[in-house]
């Protein structure tokens, strides 16, 4: 069974940090990129933040560019959203999302390019 496992989200304030993490099947997570994407109320998905299979390279929306890091711990399974300076806009639903892929160096923007999501973790921010 694959598993992804969001955690991490609440209620803060405006310029508060936050740290989701995304726990997955091991088997699933050693072979895919990785990826958060967001939905706002109202709004469609968007993607927020990416990373390869290595970990080596990081790609990121540009409303989350330079507050936000996506990071992963091969030997915990696990993918990391660090933010910070938060905004209200950052209001959403978090859902973490992995690609097989044999590729190490590739990300992947396109939510159609991910086999398994997680459920979200919800996040407010308040002005």
């Amino acid at each position: 069974q694959v598993q992804l496992v969001e955690s991490g989200g609440g209620l803060v304030q405006a310029g508060d940090s936050l740290t989701l993490s995304c726990v997955v099947t091991r088997r699933i997570f050693e072979r895919s990129a990785m990826a958060w994407f967001r939905r706002a109320p109202g709004k469609e998905r968007e993607f927020a933040a990416a990373i390869s299979r290595s970990g080596r390279t990081t790609d990121y929306a540009d409303s989350v560019e330079g507050r936000f890091t996506i990071s992963r711990d091969n030997a915990k399974s696990t993918v990391y959203l660090q933010m910070s300076d938060l905004k209200p806009e950052d209001t959403a639903v978090y859902f973490c999302a992995a690609k097989n892929t044999i590729l190490t160096a590739p990300m992947y923007r396109d939510a159609s390019d991910y086999n398994y999501w997680g459920q979200g973790t919800q996040v407010t921010v308040s002005a």
